[in-house]
């Protein structure tokens, strides 16, 4: 007989993790299947960007990764399609940034998980399911299958569940850009005192912006406390090809007009040298085939400029997580699961929509420097920053919540003082200014905190949304049921 789990989630990246933990902290058991032996040292993402670092403080996170006392705070710049983008001036703005590669959030996560009673059993590829009306057989190659009442897809864009499980992958394929990233040492002349990389001939290129010109893009990342790393982007290059430092060079060179004497790193590493043509723009058809879930990469792919991928996957995650334990808890009201895809499909498009425009910004050629004019001029308007700030850090997100009004109704949670020890246990939670409200039968299942600063009480989901707000308990009881079921 095949062991039997809550639900089993394929993919042991940050995405799966996350849901891993949403999971445990609703009192279920996931059992997490990873197809690698060992965890990858391999760098991909460089940090989080978005309103997921204010998530992951609300979970009591931020600190693991950003330091004991730390707190996220808005970012002074970021970058928007080779633009730079001046935030200092948008008090208050969304747009949150951390600097972590994404092996210490997958360590600190792999930590956390295990905290939490978590089961990860790494080489255990899934290769195949079956399903009916009360679960999914999971066969795992070379090994006896297992049984869950629910299987979720965090494999990757390549994603073996996602196959299985007939779900369409439509999208569109670029295959004109070559882009070439390695960890590299340069002679210390060329640092300038602001991180930025000096070149005689050419000026600066700006530590962490990518730099546009008429032949291609680069950026210059120095990492602190590791090996700086150079990135390229060039069209009309050969599709064959492996990567090479000379090539690094000679790329930057093509790009900018003058040299940069390149040099393998020097640090302990570990070290990324990496060539990628082309690449793909695609979300899944739908998120949900029966017992069978897609998350992350595994539901929707892009191009990483701006380093969106986090945001919206560890996002997907924390929707996720408190749907599928109400479900697997018998009381989640009709339709509660759909409503995974409803809200998170949206946001997918919305990162697709932003990175393809980012991706054409960047491309060579008159009729895209005409558009970055127009664009810069837009830029230097207040609003449209404050407009791409919400667009990029996912703030902008609203969900339908039904009947409930409010300006606050559907939209993420507002940082409050305290808040973040109030969400770590990832239940609802009515903030009650008056001290009066209280949440009735629902009290087994949501939480109450008394929240005299507000000057109107706020009922929220478990992943920060605001389901209901009020000062009376008109409504309230409806959403409670609409939400968190019949108690």
């Amino acid at each position: 007989m095949a062991e039997t789990f809550d639900a089993v989630i394929a993919g042991a990246g940050p995405n799966g993790l996350m849901l891993a933990c949403e999971l445990a902290l609703a009192g279920r058991h996931p059992l997490v299947l990873e197809r690698r032996a060992e965890p990858t040292d391999e760098q991909r993402a460089n940090g989080l960007v978005g309103q997921v670092v204010r998530m992951l403080d609300r979970r009591g996170l931020y600190e693991r990764l950003a330091g004991p006392g730390k707190a996220p705070e808005p970012a002074p710049r970021f970058v928007f399609g080779a633009f730079p983008f001046e935030l200092g001036d948008l008090p208050g703005h969304p747009l949150h940034t951390l600097l972590a590669p994404q092996r210490e959030i997958e360590r600190m996560l792999r930590e956390r998980a295990a905290e939490l009673g978590v089961e990860t059993r790494r080489d255990h590829e899934v290769t195949g399911l079956s399903q009916d009306g009360r679960g999914v057989r999971v066969e795992i190659r070379g090994r006896a299958p297992v049984d869950a009442a629910y299987l979720v897809g965090a494999d990757g864009g390549h994603s073996a569940v996602r196959r299985a499980a007939g779900i369409d992958f439509p999208g569109v394929t670029s295959d004109d850009s070559v882009s070439l990233f390695g960890h590299v040492s340069v002679p210390p002349e060329f640092v300038g005192a602001d991180g930025g990389l000096v070149v005689p001939g050419f000026g600066t290129v700006p530590p962490f912006q990518h730099l546009r010109t008429e032949t291609g893009v680069v950026v210059w990342a120095p990492f602190p406390g590791g090996d700086p790393a150079i990135t390229t982007v060039e069209w009309g290059q050969p599709p064959e090809g492996e990567f090479s430092l000379e090539g690094l060079r000679e790329s930057v060179r093509r790009i900018i007009g003058a040299d940069v004497p390149l040099a393998a790193p020097t640090g302990r590493g570990p070290h990324l040298r990496r060539r990628l043509f082309g690449g793909n723009t695609r979300v899944a058809a739908r998120y949900r085939e029966g017992r069978v879930l897609l998350l992350g990469d595994a539901a929707h792919v892009h191009s990483a400029i701006g380093g969106p991928g986090l945001n919206l996957g560890l996002q997907d995650a924390v929707n996720l997580g408190w749907k599928l334990a109400a479900a697997l808890d018998g009381h989640a009201p009709r339709g509660l699961l759909d409503t995974y895809e409803s809200e998170r499909a949206p946001a997918a498009r919305r990162v697709t929509m932003h990175t393809q425009a980012q991706s054409l910004l960047i491309r060579p050629g008159g009729e895209v420097t005409a558009l970055r004019e127009l664009f810069g001029e837009l830029l230097d308007e207040p609003a449209v920053r404050g407009r791409v700030a919400d667009l990029m850090s996912g703030a902008e997100t609203a969900y339908d919540m039904g009947p409930a009004k409010g300006p606050l109704v559907g939209r993420w949670a507002p940082d409050l003082p305290g808040l973040n020890r109030l969400t770590r246990t990832a239940r609802p939670l009515l903030l009650d200014p008056t001290g009066t409200l209280g949440t009735g039968p629902w009290s087994t299942r949501v939480d109450t905190a008394h929240v005299p600063e507000l000057d109107t009480a706020l009922l929220l989901r478990p992943d920060c949304y605001v389901a209901w707000q009020g000062t009376t308990r008109d409504g309230l009881d409806e959403a409670l049921e609409a939400w968190f079921g019949t108690p």
